[in-house]
């Protein structure tokens, strides 16, 4: 795996992983850091999504902030081998059963 996808939080550009960038890429690591659309949660899954669907072979997600609840969502694409929430949200669906 040398592939990795990092999301930053709302609003903002990809700027903000550019040190983070720099060292995985110097490492040898595939980076992808592209700004989200920002539009609404399930577009800024699809867009991760179509990023993932560019890379060759698997890839870690990485989210700060609001972009912990995009990779939660984005996590059940195949490609996804692992999720590393930095100070990110983490987007949990509960399910309640009813009672008798």
């Amino acid at each position: 795996m040398n592939n990795v996808v990092l999301v930053q939080v709302g609003f903002v550009d990809g700027s903000g992983w550019e040190g983070v960038y720099k060292t995985l890429t110097r490492n040898g690591l595939q980076c992808h850091r592209r700004p989200n659309p920002t539009m609404s949660l399930e577009d800024d899954v699809a867009y991760t999504k179509r990023a993932l669907a560019a890379k060759d072979g698997p890839a870690i997600l990485v989210g700060h902030s609001y972009g912990g609840a995009v990779i939660t969502e984005a996590g059940n694409d195949p490609k996804v081998t692992g999720l590393v929430y930095i100070t990110a949200f983490a987007r949990i669906k509960v399910s309640l059963w009813p009672h008798s």
